[in-house]
């Protein structure tokens, strides 16, 4: 495994906190576990250029991975249903606060994940908006503007991860 330098993971893992909470998410309480989480993050992108879910298998191209990029896309569905994320790095307020705990969970990534076909364009009529409609793909965030935004304002992903909605 790559080595990463100790501060780097804490002030990741800081930075990630950080962006959870203002977000309205919890990670991984135990501080041993989210740090090797962290590490697989930085781990990734240090191999690959993103942070790919340390517990998936990753292919090295992002347009492939995207939906594996952290936060994924399966985060969501997986807390609802579940409680905590498939590699457990957000959790519920329940499991954050020591009220419940964490069970393993079933993988939501297809088995064969493959690249996805361009969407259509929505039809919209002439003069209806002034700009393109820009929805991440990981919160739902909406912008109207001509390019969707380099970093998510909510989920702080980036802005591939966006697709155009109206």
């Amino acid at each position: 495994m790559t080595s990463i330098e100790p501060s780097a993971i804490e002030a990741c893992a800081a930075q990630l906190r950080r962006e959870a909470e203002e977000s309205g998410y919890n990670l991984q309480p135990d501080d041993a576990f989210l740090r090797d989480l962290v590490e697989g993050l930085l781990v990734n992108e240090t191999r690959y250029g993103y942070r790919a879910c340390p517990c998936r298998l990753v292919s090295g191209d992002r347009e492939e991975d995207l939906d594996i990029v952290c936060p994924c896309d399966y985060r969501d569905p997986d807390l609802n249903e579940f409680g905590v994320c498939y590699c457990a790095l957000y959790v519920s307020k329940a499991i954050a606060n020591g009220e419940a705990l964490a069970a393993p969970i079933p993988e939501r990534r297809p088995v064969t994940q493959l690249p996805a076909a361009p969407s259509a364009p929505v039809p919209v009529h002439a003069g209806e908006l002034a700009y393109p409609v820009w929805r991440c793909k990981v919160c739902g965030y909406l912008c109207a503007r001509n390019n969707p935004p380099l970093q998510c304002p909510i989920c702080k992903v980036t802005k591939d991860r966006f697709e155009r909605f109206m």
